[in-house]
């Protein structure tokens, strides 16, 4: 019986995939986890739910949420992050800016290594930081 919920890769095949489909894996993990957080933090209408995860997943608060964990990176994580920061997309949302869309991309990519990776202690730890209210 296969983990469905628990994919994960060896070092050879995640250095296989390009940053694009890593991003593509992060960003169903970072959206689950806001998701999650918000319905445990009280939120129950389906409205309410889906304004909030929009507005906490889109590509300016995820720009933010990169800029809290950026200092905490190790050096593995940090060259994850800027290749795919660094990757060529074809578009990029009108309600974003090009440094915010690379950013969120980068942070997607990001949690997707994790999650292949099998590191959800990591994920769990940095998710933590990017939910901490702003100071």
């Amino acid at each position: 019986m296969n983990d469905y919920l628990h994919f994960t890769m060896d070092d050879a095949d995640i250095g296989r995939l390009s940053s694009l489909a890593l991003a593509h894996v992060g960003d169903c993990v970072y959206e689950l986890l806001t998701r999650g957080r918000l319905v445990t933090g009280g939120l129950t209408t389906a409205r309410n739910l889906h304004s909030h995860t929009v507005a906490l997943v889109r590509a300016s608060a995820q720009y933010e949420a990169a800029q809290k964990i950026l200092p905490m990176l190790t050096e593995e994580e940090s060259d994850v992050f800027r290749r795919a920061r660094n990757t060529k997309v074809h578009g990029v949302p009108k309600a974003a800016s090009k440094a915010e869309y690379a950013y969120a991309t980068a942070l997607e990519a990001l949690f997707g290594w994790l999650y292949l990776k099998g590191r959800y202690e990591r994920i769990n730890a940095l998710y933590d930081v990017i939910a901490q209210p702003k100071a």
